[in-house]
């Protein structure tokens, strides 16, 4: 068994979509329209045959309380593997990321946490 497909929940699908291809580097793998909303999904230029990423339509009125709470206590939503924290963190403030948490190193483990400004913080990390 493997995990196949997860997804944030967005608030606007095209400008999730522009975000995490333009900015966070992911590319889009499949966009199926369903009404008002798409069966959008992002992956990994490194592994476009793994994990999909879909960028969910929030609409459900359950979501957007659910949302909110995560980001008041600030827990991310998803968080993605990068090779370096600190260089990640750089480039993607270069490009005007608002980080809310900077690089904190944990044992062997650093993270750094930003808004994906869809209404979710996501977490990056990378493991020595």
């Amino acid at each position: 068994m493997r995990i196949h497909l997860s997804s944030v929940f967005v608030d606007d699908q095209d400008k999730a979509l522009r975000f995490y291809t333009d900015v966070l580097g992911f590319v889009k793998k499949t966009e199926v329209p369903l009404g008002e909303d798409r069966w959008l999904t992002v992956v990994s230029p490194e592994a476009p045959d793994g994990t999909e990423l879909l960028l969910e339509p929030d609409g459900h009125p359950a979501v957007k309380p659910y949302k909110t709470a995560l980001v008041n206590d600030g827990i991310p939503a998803a968080s993605f593997a990068v090779d370096d924290v600190p260089a990640e963190f750089d480039r993607l403030r270069g490009l005007g990321v608002r980080f809310t948490q900077e690089p904190l190193e944990m044992g062997p483990v650093t993270t750094a946490v930003l808004d994906d400004t869809c209404g979710n913080l996501i977490q990056i990390v990378h493991s020595k």
